[in-house]
């Protein structure tokens, strides 16, 4: 729940520094006031622009938060770290398509994000660990 409450914080501030720079351009470029505008967005094109060039700073805005909350431990919501490729596309058939995987430094769980979506969309898929430092430790014993 935490995950999806941060995504929300980080939205909400982004959208609220969106509307503050909203403000401002509207302080420093007032639209027309002309009586016979109906609609400044379609018939004045500084206003128009303005609109366009901040639609376009929004969208930037919401994919870089998107972006950046990607990578982020679903437990305790810090940067996933030690990326590790696997696969190959020489060796297709034995180790599968090329893939990054990211590891919480806290052992929580990985993430592992295709490199390339063969067969459609592929999904980054996060598994969680009970205590992933525990389970390499018992790897490490079965080994001798």
């Amino acid at each position: 729940m935490k995950y999806w409450g941060l995504l929300l914080a980080k939205l909400l501030a982004s959208s609220t520094a969106l509307w503050f720079l909203w403000r401002l351009a509207d302080a420093f470029f007032p639209p027309p006031r002309e009586p016979w505008l109906t609609d400044p967005f379609t018939q004045h094109l500084p206003y128009t622009m303005r609109a366009i060039l901040f639609g376009l700073l929004g969208v930037g805005a919401l994919f870089l938060v998107a972006r950046e909350h990607r990578y982020r431990c679903r437990t305790c919501l810090r940067r996933l770290r030690m990326p590790v490729t696997e696969g190959s596309w020489t060796s297709l058939v034995l180790f599968g398509p090329p893939r990054t995987e990211y590891i919480c430094p806290y052992g929580h769980g990985t993430l592992r994000v295709p490199e390339v979506a063969v067969s459609g969309f592929e999904r980054a898929r996060w598994k969680a660990h009970n205590d992933l430092w525990k389970e390499l430790a018992k790897l490490e014993e079965r080994k001798r």
